[in-house]
């Protein structure tokens, strides 16, 4: 069974009331970056999740998350 990165970028980003390229910014990557985790057509590097999370200052695992049918895959 193939397992997918889903994010929650979008979610936190606009709680916050930013645009793509506001958050790009605060992170010094390019709206595209942005957009294109955003939207799944690109995992982040570890580097990039890194700067996600710290500008939108939550933890990683809350961006992120490993998901197998749609469903959290369960860690042990």
């Amino acid at each position: 069974m193939p397992e997918t990165l889903e994010n929650r970028i979008r979610h936190f980003r606009e709680a916050r009331g930013w645009t793509q390229a506001h958050l790009a910014e605060e992170m010094g990557v390019s709206r595209k970056t942005v957009n294109t985790v955003e939207n799944g057509v690109f995992s982040p590097s570890l580097i990039v999740a890194l700067k996600f999370a710290a500008a939108l200052d939550q933890p990683v695992e809350r961006l992120f998350s490993l998901t197998v049918d749609g469903r959290e895959k369960p860690w042990d």
